[in-house]
């Protein structure tokens, strides 16, 4: 059952008491809802409007996702599916990597928005290395803000959900956890992200024009010790489904491939076993 009244507190990157309201956010909810953010909203609405033309028009056979590098086109046929689900969501995107493969005239505003939000990540990650306890932090091999130095892993997911078909079985996004360190999206051109509570309800994210969600993935949670647990959410139909279909940009944080998260798992280690769950690697 979703409760429809409740939602989360928004917070001001202006407010003096950011970094506090930020991390206790996260704490509460494994999301926060950022408004007066540093990001380029604007360009955001461009690239949602650059996007559905592009995959409207079919994306041309050389940039079909690549299985090992997971850089390209995931059709609908070969989207993930959630971890523990054999339904693939009913969805298509462009994975984004600064080095990776790109439309030619789509990648001046992607390119700028990935570089854009990776660098507010940063700082993101610095405000949680401040407010974290010492002794959780005393289990870390590096900063935080040290594990995405030079990663070339982080990436910018173009996402889109065509309308829903008649009879539609498969999810829009399963119930689900990000793998990485955080997931930054801005806000996409119509509802449909629902979050689960600690005890257990789903409540509607907001989803004003200018707004920020950031959430906790299980990368943080594992080198954090789960001082902040991750989030479980998913994507629903609207209540009244719109003839064209919902964009929207999340951007996932990596560390380095040989970052030690915990005794258990380095980022190499923990993103190939999540990738082999979620059916988009190969057998």
């Amino acid at each position: 059952m979703t409760t429809r009244h409740a939602t989360l507190p928004l917070i001001s990157c202006r407010d003096p008491d950011f970094p506090q309201r930020f991390v206790a956010s996260l704490r509460d909810y494994g999301f926060g809802a950022l408004i007066d953010h540093p990001l380029d909203m604007t360009r955001v609405r461009a690239i949602y409007a650059q996007w559905r033309a592009f995959f409207a028009e079919g994306v041309a056979d050389e940039f079909e996702m690549d299985p090992l590098r997971q850089d390209g086109y995931f059709s609908t046929e070969v989207a993930e599916h959630a971890k523990g689900s054999c339904r693939r969501d009913f969805k298509e995107y462009f994975q984004y990597y600064a080095w990776g493969r790109c439309p030619g005239h789509l990648r001046a505003n992607l390119a700028a928005h990935f570089q854009e939000t990776v660098t507010f990540a940063a700082q993101l990650l610095g405000h949680i290395e401040r407010e974290a306890p010492p002794e959780v932090m005393a289990n870390l091999g590096e900063p935080l803000s040290g594990m995405i130095t030079d990663s070339h892993q982080s990436m910018l997911r173009v996402l889109h959900y065509p309308p829903t078909r008649s009879q539609q079985d498969a999810p829009r996004a399963a119930a689900h956890e990000d793998i990485n360190l955080l997931t930054l999206l801005p806000a996409a051109d119509g509802p449909g992200l629902e979050i689960c509570t600690r005890d257990g309800r789903w409540i509607e994210a907001p989803n004003r024009p200018e707004q920020l969600l950031v959430n906790i993935g299980d990368m943080l949670q594992e080198v954090l010790g789960g001082w902040l647990p991750s989030t479980t959410h998913r994507v629903v139909d609207e209540a009244q489904p719109r003839s064209v279909g919902r964009m929207s940009l999340p951007l996932f944080l990596h560390p380095r491939p040989e970052v030690r998260l915990s005794s258990r798992y380095s980022a190499a280690s923990y993103l190939n076993e999540r990738l082999g769950e979620l059916g988009v690697l190969p057998a």
